[in-house]
This record gives C-alpha cells, structure tokens and sequence, in this order.
C-alpha cells in the first residue's frame, strides 16, 4: 500500500510538472487552442491550459508567474519590459504568425470602402452618421475592444494613428461579442482579427493612400502585402521557463504547426 501512494505522489509531480498555462490575446485564442489540442495528442505526457482576457493580461500573468506562456497581439511596452526586468525576470518574444484586422459592418450596409482618415473620423467620433461616407442617412455605432486588449492598441496606432478613440465607445471584452455585436446593429462598425470572420458580417475594403486602391482584407491580401492592416502575433516567456515551453513553441513553428495557423484564417511565417 505503501509503495502504492509513493506511485500517485510520484505521478502528481510529474503531472504537475508538464502542465503548462498559456493566458492572454482573445485574437489568439483560437490558434493557441487547435495548436495546444494537436500537441497534447502528440505528446500525452503534456497538459496544456488556454485563456483569453487580452494580451495586457497576458503579460501581467507572466509577470506574476501565474501562466508559462502569455499570448499578445502587440509587442510588449517598455513598461511591461521594465517591470519584468525590476521583478528579475528576462522575457523572451517569438512572433508565431500574423494577422490582418478588418473592419467589420452589417451585411445590409451599403458602404463597401472606407479610407484610413474615414475609420480614423468614426472611430474618434468626428464622423457620425453613414451619409458621410456614402451610406444611408443612420447614424454609426463604433464598437470597440477593452483596453487590456492587443487588438484595440493595434487598432488605435495603426488606423487612428494614436489620437483617442471616441469617448463613450461601446467598449467589448471579447472580439465574439463584436461579431456578435454588429451583426444585430445595422449602424454598427467594428474590427476583429481575420479568423473571426463570418457571413454574419461584412468586411469592409480599406484604402491607406486616400482613397486611390481599396484592398479586400484576406489572407491572400495580407500576405501579398496590398492589404495595409496587418500586424505580428506573439508568444512571450521568462527565459528560466524556456525549457518547459520550448517543446510546445518549436510544434506551433513546424510545417505541422504553421499548418493549423493557416487552417485557422492566419497568416504563416513562410
């Protein structure tokens, strides 16, 4: 009986030592969860926990110790950095694919293209009704990602290229929620990464040189580099854990593991 219970105790070290968290990027989510299920069913040994919350969550997790991995949107601030180095601890960035962020309407509205200065107007709310970019007289609902989110700094720098957004912008936690969002508000506007992408919304077409060429966001588009809104996706990790997630990072970097980026509506690294 003895021996027995020293074999359970033994197994619950081990189990406990294999597991593994991965916390952060709603955007990520998706991939870290195909890419997390394919590894656990390669290696058994192996359990893996994923989360969302946004990538500033992510990283705040990583500095807490709470998760292995933290998933980001955006490059880490030099804050975060900071912090990290002030807590004695060394992070470590891999970029595991990218992702284009589109603008997202109804599908009953008629606007097909926008210009970078038009999103920069509606989501900073000098622009507010549809008849001022070519739509119907109906006045436009912008909706948003919460602060602690990747996608909403991404946004803010890429497209508002860092004024504020509009005050009092219907803020959401998850991009879900968005989709969910604007496909139930005719005046709505969004954006969510290209993987959430679904008939019940419409992908507007986006011009970065005024209006010139509108650019369809896909992956083709993001790849071939004509479509303007396309940003990295990352893993972050403290050094001294890099031999614990080294096996589940160099997976999401093979042939097998790009697979399912590109299976999942991301752009591959190749």
């Amino acid at each position: 009986m003895k021996k027995f219970s020293t074999s359970i105790i033994c197994l619950s070290i081990l189990f406990a030592a294999q597991a593994q968290k991965i916390k952060g990027s709603d955007t990520m989510l998706p991939l870290s969860q195909k890419e997390a299920e394919s590894f656990m069913k390669a290696n058994p040994s192996q359990t893996l926990t994923v989360t969302g919350g946004g990538s500033g969550v992510g990283i705040a997790a990583l500095l807490e110790g709470t998760t292995d991995l933290a998933q980001s949107s955006r490059k880490i601030k030099f804050d975060e950095k900071q912090k990290m180095q002030e807590g004695g601890k060394t992070v470590k960035e891999i970029i595991v694919a990218y992702d284009a962020l589109a603008v997202v309407i109804h599908p009953e509205n008629k606007v097909t293209n926008l210009t970078r200065e038009q999103l920069e107007g509606i989501f900073t709310g000098k622009i507010k009704n549809w008849k001022e970019v070519g739509g119907a007289d109906l006045k436009i609902i912008p909706y948003s990602r919460e602060t602690s989110s990747g996608t909403y700094e991404f946004f803010k720098e890429s497209v508002l290229k860092n004024k504020n957004y509009m005050n009092g912008i219907m803020s959401m936690p998850a991009t879900g929620a968005i989709i969910q969002s604007v496909s139930q508000t005719k005046g709505a506007i969004g954006y969510v990464g290209l993987a959430y992408l679904n008939k019940t919304v419409k992908a507007v077409h986006v011009s970065y040189n005024q209006g010139k060429t509108f650019v369809e966001p896909s992956v083709v588009n993001a790849k071939n580099k004509t479509y303007p809104i396309v940003r990295p996706l990352f893993y972050y990790y403290e050094i001294k854990s890099e031999k614990k997630v080294k096996p589940f990072l160099d997976f999401v970097l093979s042939n097998e593991g790009q697979k399912i980026v590109s299976e999942i509506g991301f752009i591959t690294l190749k």
